[in-house]
């Protein structure tokens, strides 16, 4: 699932909403829009996503975290380490290998650490 996905289905299921009468009302098939809760597709084309804000009717600061959600929501991501230092490849290579033997707590963790590290460099 991604964070995108995550949000969507948690929004529907407070308001008590199907996904079938959400897909329905943004003329999209429930089996997209499953497969977009899972991480089975990526993300929304700008379009969509400002169809489902208005169809949730939210608040502006919740918008703007769908619209965040959605930025870093590519289930399929590709690393392209050409011309960065070796660490930089060696590091893509065994997030790749070993990312589904991590934990929660570990992947937010190192998700953390990451945002904490960049933000220094800026």
């Amino acid at each position: 699932m991604t964070p995108l996905g995550a949000k969507l289905r948690a929004l529907r299921e407070a308001r008590g909403i199907s996904l079938k009468e959400m897909a329905a009302a943004l003329n999209v098939s429930s089996a997209y829009l499953s497969a977009l809760e899972h991480g089975k597709r990526g993300q929304p084309t700008s379009f969509l996503l400002h169809r489902m804000i208005a169809y949730f009717n939210v608040i502006w600061d919740e918008a703007e975290e769908l619209q965040r959600l959605a930025e870093i929501s590519d289930p399929k991501v590709t690393i392209d380490t050409g011309g960065l230092v070796p660490e930089a490849t060696e590091l893509a290579n065994r997030l790749r290998d070993n990312i589904e033997r991590l934990e929660p707590e570990d992947l937010r963790f190192l998700r953390d650490e990451l945002v904490k590290r960049a933000a220094r460099k800026r």
